[in-house]
Parts: C-alpha cells; structure tokens; sequence
C-alpha cells in the first residue's frame, strides 16, 4: 500500500469512520471513475487544485465530475488571482501527486472550497492518494473533515 493511501485511510480513521477504499483502473477521468464505481459522474469528486499568484499556496477546489470549475469565481473565493498549479506544489503542500489528490491527508493545512453539487447526493466518491483507488463518503461529512466552504464556482 502506498503512502499516500495509507494516510487517507489514517485520516478517514482518525476522523472515525471505517474507509472502504476501492481500488480501480483507468479512473484519472471523471467519466471513467463513475463507470468503475458505477455511479453518477456528478458523485464523483474532482480534486482541482490552483496556486495563490499572491500567496504561492496551494488552494483546493472540489467539484462534481461533470462540473468545470470557473477560475474568475474561483479566484474571487481565494481573495487573490489563481494560477496553474504545478506538480510540485501539488505534491509539497497535499502529499499527492496531480491525479491523485485526496480531499483528506494532506501534509499541510489547505483551504478548500466544495461546489454545492456535491451535496445533491447521499455518497459520492473522492480519490484516496492516488490515481487509481477512491473511497465512498457522505458529502456533509466531506464537508466537514475537509474543512471545506461551500461554494459557487463553477462554469
């Protein structure tokens, strides 16, 4: 098991709940990892993640698979212009790599916003640490365990 995996599932743990993580293949797309997990493309949860051009953190976006993320209402939400975030960011501040990125287990502490679609749904599944395992869990719950805004910002 990797180590990304396992501190998404050291996370999912601490917070109390008993992850089941499902490993897939081929899921780098929304469309593929609804089609593994067998579910809306809607509850999958895309982890899209933009650097502060002011700040030079990483700032994560949660969005439904089918939804885009709009960088101008993104970048009012961050309070700074958004840029490309690159691979190295990535994987310094989340512990990720891109393509991977768990909304929970980060290395370090991350603002994260969550488009409202998301809570249209009972489960929806977000990646555990890497490409190709996700994990099922309740929106309200991601919510909170990822300490994330709701938000509007997308296209």
């Amino acid at each position: 098991m990797s180590k990304s995996l396992k501190r998404v599932r050291a996370a999912l743990e601490a917070a109390g709940v008993t992850p089941e993580i499902k490993e897939t293949q081929g899921s780098r797309t929304a469309a593929d990892a609804a089609a593994a997990v067998g579910c809306d493309i809607d509850q999958i949860v895309k982890s899209i993640v933009f650097r502060g051009d002011v700040s030079g953190r990483a700032i994560l976006f949660l969005t439904a698979g089918g939804n885009q993320v709009d960088p101008d209402k993104a970048s009012v939400l961050a309070g700074e212009p958004l840029g490309k975030a690159d691979a190295a960011l990535v994987r310094a501040q989340t512990g990720f790599a891109i393509g991977g990125v768990s909304p929970v287990g980060h290395l370090t502490p991350i603002r994260c916003f969550m488009d409202a679609r998301l809570s249209d749904f009972d489960t929806i599944w977000a990646a555990a640490g890497t490409p190709n395992h996700v994990f099922p869990v309740n929106p309200t719950f991601l919510k909170d365990i990822s300490k994330a805004q709701v938000s509007d910002f997308k296209q």
